[in-house]
């Protein structure tokens, strides 16, 4: 597999991007690895980077973005926080991603089974730890179909919450960033929300989110 140049990053589309992605995943449910030498993308990065992708995720040891994508070194910038919420650094290093670096696609990946989307709909306060779940605290109050037993132990409950912070938070992009909303707007990048599940290692992309 090639270490991606400036001129390869340049030829992708957003749509060719995340056909990119998707193939990616494929290969990894199907533990079809492509044969990559990554001391020589280092070394063949080691004057610049040209990522094709931004990815948001979360911090969850099981959802590594190069891992379930079936990524090299220089192929994608990889975002990782607990809930994959957004704040400014978040947004600036995103921004960053794409207008500055030349990232095409920005995929923000939630994942089933997520420990921090548990502590939001169980309303946990823990040191730092209150802030951040009170950004996931919209979606978990977003979420009308379930009358009962609105808790981490309510397996429906907790995926929809999860779902739901995902496109929360690909809306929360688009509003909080006038250059990311101006480069979708344009076409020059696109978004998109999508799903890891834990237990196949399959991403369902929400096609209602792409822009």
């Amino acid at each position: 597999m090639k270490t991606l140049t400036k001129e390869m990053q340049t030829a992708i589309t957003p749509i060719m991007a995340l056909d990119l992605l998707k193939e990616g995943n494929k290969r990894f449910v199907n533990n079809l690895k492509v044969n990559r030498n990554l001391l020589q993308q280092a070394n063949e990065t080691s004057d610049g980077q040209h990522p094709f992708a931004v990815i948001l995720s979360c911090i969850d040891s099981r959802t590594s973005a190069e891992l379930i994508f079936d990524q090299g070194l220089g192929d994608v910038f990889s975002v990782r926080i607990a809930g994959n919420i957004v704040n400014e650094d978040i947004l600036g290093s995103m921004e960053f991603g794409c207008k500055v670096a030349g990232s095409k696609i920005i995929v923000v990946l939630g994942h089933t089974k997520c420990g921090a989307i548990k502590g939001a709909c169980d309303h946990v306060e823990m040191g730092n730890l209150t802030a951040l779940l009170s950004k996931i605290s919209p979606a978990v109050d977003s979420e009308t179909q379930t009358k009962e037993n609105r808790n981490a132990n309510n397996s429906v409950f907790v995926e929809n919450v999860a779902t739901i912070n995902v496109k929360q938070t690909v809306q929360a992009i688009m509003e909080r960033s006038p250059i990311l909303s101006e480069m979708i707007n344009s076409g020059q990048i696109g978004i998109i929300g999508g799903m890891h599940d834990i237990s196949t290692g399959e991403v369902q992309f929400y096609p209602e989110t792409m822009h």
